[in-house]
């Protein structure tokens, strides 16, 4: 049977709120794409450019002061999201474990410190007496530890069900084995949500760099495109390109890596973080 229900004004408010907000996201991102493929010095708003190229893009990718950074950001990004994978695994899989002596204790402490935390001050002291200031290591490993996401992974994990583990156990798995041979593969969408939350934080990490880093040559990309919105820090152009060319191709350079990557990972992302957040 047909579906005949009518659209109420309701649906209209709607479709008209939906519409104003969509395009107030992607006006602002369709002039910076514009400006950078723009060889001319552009002003106010354009809907092509005028003297089309890639010099911006150019301009950013030969320059060691940009295409550095952007590959130390490539790095932590890759390395940092596998380390949060596993922590986050690992940990909830030992907080599911309900014969563990003191599981309960270890769980209320893990959710105390998404509450109330060190701050930042008594973080920088314990981070540079392990010495783990001006190294990689230390913004690898910091965001990598993240309660948040350990706690959606045991959510997700508690949803197994519990003769999936006891028909393992049987059959004589270790619980390392049963992790790996049965958690995992069953975690799919939980493992791409959560990797792409801690992918786009370790991407956009700016904070922990300026915390803890002081040497220009490990800064991140987001830290140069600062320098370089703000004019410090503006790589030499090539084939003509503008500094406004330049500053949109940098801005571009950092949207389109996940402006890429989401498509393939929203129906997983949606679905993880669906199962994750709630419980019945």
């Amino acid at each position: 049977m047909k579906d005949n229900k009518k659209i109420t004004l309701y649906d209209i408010i709607m479709i008209i709120i939906f519409v104003l907000i969509s395009f107030i996201m992607i006006i602002p991102l369709w002039k910076v794409l514009v400006d950078s493929l723009d060889l001319n010095v552009a002003y106010g708003m354009r809907l092509w450019p005028k003297n089309f190229g890639f010099a911006g893009y150019a301009s950013v990718f030969t320059n060691p002061t940009l295409y550095r950074p952007f590959f130390v950001s490539v790095i932590t990004t890759i390395l940092g999201t596998l380390l949060g994978l596993v922590i986050s695994t690992l940990g909830a899989y030992v907080l599911i474990q309900w014969d563990m002596p003191g599981r309960s204790f270890f769980a209320s402490l893990l959710l105390f410190t998404i509450i109330f935390q060190g701050g930042m001050i008594p973080t920088y002291l314990v981070m540079k007496s392990l010495r783990l200031t001006n190294t990689l290591l230390g913004v690898i490993l910091l965001p990598a530890i993240n309660v948040y996401n350990l706690v959606l992974m045991r959510n997700f994990f508690e949803g197994i069900p519990g003769s999936l583990f006891e028909s393992a156990q049987i059959d004589g798995c270790s619980p390392m084995r049963i992790f790996v041979k049965i958690v995992l593969p069953l975690s799919k969408a939980a493992l791409t949500s959560i990797g792409l939350m801690f992918a786009v934080a370790y991407w956009n990490d700016y904070t922990n760099y300026k915390l803890y880093i002081t040497n220009s040559d490990l800064y991140n990309f987001q830290m140069k495109l600062r320098s370089v919105i703000m004019g410090s820090e503006l790589p030499s152009a090539v084939m003509g390109a503008t500094e406004n060319t330049v500053k949109n191709a940098a801005v571009m350079v950092a949207i389109i890596p996940f402006m890429i990557v989401y498509p393939f990972c929203q129906k997983y992302f949606v679905e993880g973080v669906n199962v994750g957040a709630v419980k019945e």
